[in-house]
């Protein structure tokens, strides 16, 4: 089971932390009276952040069972989408780009 999160990639970072944070929150609280979300509670309960362009996030509004978050210090744009967990993901997915951060000079990633 894995929840996907999407973010568009002409969002700013630090929104784009607030974004996920609130968009993790927001999938759980409109999907916790499913199956689904209880199997992923059960553990382990992956989820993918992923960064993605306008036209990738349109065409993931396509897909069912998602909450789209806007940022109203964005004038409300649209910044995130989230979806319910599940077990099979449509094909898009697994071609989407997972959102990393820039490393940060003089500090060592770990595994």
């Amino acid at each position: 089971m894995k929840m996907y999160i999407l973010v568009r990639d002409d969002v700013p970072l630090g929104f784009a932390m607030v974004a996920v944070a609130h968009a993790s929150l927001a999938g759980y609280l409109k999907f916790k009276d499913t199956p689904e979300v209880e199997a992923w509670l059960a553990g382990p309960f992956f989820k993918a952040v992923c960064i993605v362009n306008a036209k990738e996030f349109e065409n993931a509004k396509q897909v069912a069972d998602h909450v789209v978050l806007t940022e109203s210090a964005l004038e409300n744009r649209e910044v995130a989408i989230v979806f319910r967990p599940r077990e099979e993901w449509p094909k898009m997915f697994k071609f989407l780009k997972l959102y990393r951060a820039a490393p940060v000079i003089g500090v060592e990633a770990s595994a």
